[in-house]
């Protein structure tokens, strides 16, 4: 069974008279903010009450890929407290003030502004040049900086990454000269674990600090890597490594790889958004395109020369990244709704016939943009 929407609060836009019912439209969500209010809250409270905002956003009507702008909103503010909760922290031990610039970056959902429920983190620190003979001093400042703010997010209820994505590791810290350094490295021919984090990196977003520092970080992405034949090649070969959940003939199917919890549950993240995220992310890097979030990156292409992707077809994509986007929001709020973890799974026994059907177009677009793109 599907969750039951109530009535939306739309309907009381106008009183019997023909007057506007301000209060009535601003009901829920004035009883929403009740709930956090008056400050301050701890962050663990304004985590767990982001469920409730979806709630209510569900109310109001919105479509999934708006409330998932929301919910990153939210996550960044989140990020900017527990950054901002670790300096004053710091400077109470005795640290000082941060010595040289830096910019804490979010990494992939949460820096293209899809995220959804249940996110983990995925960050990491450009770190302004300095002297090499003050690097203990100044690096060890800001890993302290990072074991800080990321335990923070991690006890609010945005988990550690398990795949140590997070600033707190020197592998995703560094100063501006040495990720450059690190790009060119990992540029320079076609080795796999070199592209993945590669393409970790290349979906970030400042959210605290000085922002210059991501805007030279972008700069230097899009001076290496059209030039990188071979490191692009294998960044196309990789798509391989996620299939969209279509079997031989064109049926929604489920990659046994995955170890679905049913025979009738497919993996939406893996086998859906993330091969049209990749394949769209992959020809902005090649076109040294600047946008991050993936529908704008889809409109981007469409406009850019020599991209086999028309404005039908970029318009087609967003569609069915929205779609797919909707489908997975439904499900986890199904799921927290029981109890249970908000994933990637969808139970395609929730579907209705005609959301299967535009499911199957979608996911067909988004192979044939995928095999497209692998064949440029």
């Amino acid at each position: 069974m599907r969750v039951v929407h109530r009535a939306s609060p739309w309907r009381a836009l106008l009183n019997d008279d023909g007057k506007l019912n301000a209060n009535a439209i601003n009901a829920p969500l004035n009883a929403l903010f009740t709930k956090i209010s008056p400050p301050p809250v701890s962050l663990p409270d304004a985590y767990a009450w982001q469920l409730s905002l979806v709630e209510t956003l569900v109310r109001y009507d919105l479509p999934a890929w708006r409330i998932s702008h929301i919910i990153s909103d939210h996550n960044a503010w989140l990020y900017r407290q527990s950054i901002a909760l670790s300096l004053d922290e710091m400077q109470a031990q005795g640290w000082g003030e941060p010595p040289v610039d830096y910019c804490v970056l979010m990494l992939g959902s949460a820096a293209r502004y899809e995220s959804l429920l249940g996110p983990d983190q995925d960050n990491a620190l450009i770190i302004d040049d300095y002297p090499d003979h003050r690097h203990v001093e100044i690096d060890g400042y800001f890993q302290a900086l990072g074991e800080r703010f990321t335990q923070r997010l991690d006890e609010a209820g945005i988990p550690l990454c398990r795949g140590h994505v997070m600033a707190r590791w020197p592998m995703w810290r560094k100063r501006l000269r040495e990720w450059q350094a690190q790009l060119e490295i990992w540029s320079a021919d076609r080795q796999v674990k070199r592209v993945q984090q590669t393409n970790i990196l290349l979906d970030f977003t400042p959210v605290a600090g000085n922002a210059a520092l991501a805007e030279r970080l972008g700069d230097i992405i899009a001076s290496l890597l059209p030039k990188a034949s071979l490191f692009m090649n294998e960044m196309a070969a990789l798509l391989d490594e996620l299939p969209v959940a279509l079997d031989r003939l064109g049926r929604i199917a489920s990659n046994p790889i995955l170890d679905a919890p049913h025979d009738q549950a497919i993996n939406l993240k893996h086998q859906g958004l993330m091969p049209l995220i990749s394949a769209a992310r992959l020809l902005c890097a090649r076109h040294a395109r600047r946008e991050i979030a993936t529908c704008e990156r889809l409109m981007a292409l469409s406009h850019t020369e020599n991209v086999l992707l028309t404005s039908t077809q970029s318009e087609l994509l967003v569609a069915a990244f929205e779609r797919l986007q909707q489908l997975l929001l439904d499900q986890q709020r199904y799921n927290k709704a029981c109890g249970q973890t908000a994933d990637g799974w969808v139970d395609l026994r929730r579907l209705r016939e005609d959301e299967r059907l535009l499911l199957k177009f979608d996911l067909q677009q988004i192979r044939a943009f995928v095999q497209r793109v692998k064949s440029v």
